[in-house]
C-alpha cells in the first residue's frame, strides 16, 4: 500500500468517471420535466454509492435514501421511485452482461483446468442472479407494489397501509411506462454498461502505481470477476473477505502474487473509504440542516 502511495488519490479521483457514466443512466429514467441539474444528479448518486458501499444495508439502502432525496429535489414520489426499481434492474442486467463479456476473455485466454473451473464458479452464480433478476423483472410487470400492499394489508389487518393501494398502482404503472419508454430504458443501458467497462480502469491505475502493470485485456476481466462476486455476496456488508479472496484467486490466473493481490483489493477498498466517508457526511449534513430549518419554522 506504501507503494501505491499518492496514487491512491488518482485512483479516487478516476472513479468520478464510472460515477458519473453511472449518473447519466440513471438521469434517463428521471422526468425529463423538473428532472435535477446535473451536478444536483451526481451529488445524490455520490451519497448513494457511500451508503451502499460503507453501510450493512444489502446494497439496496443508498437507493432509498437516492429516491428520497431526488424526491426533495422536485421529483414527484412514484416517478422517484419508479426510476430507482428500474435502475436497479439496468444496473443488474448490464452487470451480466460485463461479467459474460470477462469470462469470455479470460476462455479466450486459457482453457487451463483452474481457468475453467474459475469460470463455472462464477457463471454458477451469475446464473443465480439472472434467474432472481428474471423474478424481479416478472414481479415488476405484474404490479410488485400493489401486490405487496395487498398481501401486507391483509395480513397486518391494516387500513391505513390498504389505503396505500392507489398509490401502489401508480408506482407500478410508472414502472411499466419506463419499460416502454424503449429509447430511454435502452439508452440508461448503454450508459451503464459504459460504467461497468471503465471500472475496469480503476484497476489498471492500482497495477500501474504498484509497479506490476497489467493489459487493458486483463484489468477487464478482473474487474468483471470482482464485480461478480460482489454482487453475488451481497449479503455480506460490503463484501468484506470476499472481495479480497476473490482478487486472489483471480490474481492468480495472471501471475500477480496473493501480495498484490490484496494489496489491489485493499487500493478499492481506501478508494471507497476516501469517497464513502465525506458522502456519508455530507448526506447527514444535508438532512440535519432539513431537521434543524423545520424545527425553526413557526407553529402553524
Amino acid at each position: 500500500m506504501m507503494a501505491i502511495g499518492w496514487g491512491l488519490a488518482a485512483v479516487t479521483a478516476f472513479h468520478l468517471a464510472p460515477m458519473m457514466l453511472a449518473n447519466l443512466s440513471w438521469r434517463e429514467l428521471l422526468p425529463r420535466e423538473g428532472r435535477p441539474g446535473a451536478l444536483a444528479l451526481l451529488w445524490i448518486r455520490w451519497i448513494r454509492e457511500s451508503v451502499n458501499t460503507l453501510l450493512p444495508v444489502a446494497q439496496l439502502g443508498g437507493d432509498l435514501v437516492c429516491a428520497r432525496l431526488v424526491y426533495l429535489r422536485g421529483v414527484p414520489a412514484v416517478s422517484a421511485i419508479g426510476s430507482m426499481v428500474v435502475d436497479l434492474t439496468v444496473s443488474v442486467l448490464t452487470q451480466l452482461a460485463f461479467v459474460a463479456l470477462g469470462l469470455a476473455l479470460l476462455l479466450q485466454r486459457s482453457l487451463d483446468p483452474a481457468v475453467v473451473a474459475v469460470v463455472w464458479s462464477v457463471a454458477a452464480g451469475m446464473g443465480i442472479l439472472l434467474a432472481a433478476m428474471a423474478a424481479f423483472m416478472l414481479v415488476q410487470r405484474i404490479g410488485m407494489f400493489d401486490i405487496a400492499i395487498r398481501i401486507g394489508g391483509g395480513l397486518l389487518g391494516s387500513g391505513a397501509l390498504a389505503r396505500l393501494g392507489a398509490t401502489a398502482a401508480e408506482i407500478d404503472a410508472a414502472i411499466r411506462a419506463l419499460y416502454r419508454d424503449k429509447r430511454a430504458f435502452w439508452t440508461a443501458m448503454a450508459w451503464r454498461l459504459a460504467d461497468w467497462i471503465a471500472g475496469a480502469g480503476e484497476i489498471w491505475l492500482i497495477m500501474y502505481f504498484l509497479g506490476k502493470p497489467v493489459g487493458v485485456g486483463e484489468a477487464l476481466i478482473l474487474e468483471s470477476l470482482g464485480t461478480g462476486v460482489r454482487s453475488a455476496a451481497f449479503l455480506v456488508p460490503g463484501a468484506i473477505g470476499v472481495l479480497e479472496a476473490s482478487f486472489i484467486v483471480f490474481g492468480g490466473l495472471f501471475g500477480i502474487s496473493a501480495a498484490d493481490s490484496l494489496a489491489l483489493a485493499l487500493a478499492k477498498r481506501v478508494r471507497e473509504l476516501l469517497l464513502g466517508l465525506p458522502g456519508l457526511l455530507a448526506w447527514q449534513l444535508a438532512e440535519g440542516r432539513r431537521i434543524w430549518l423545520r424545527r425553526r419554522e413557526p407553529p402553524a
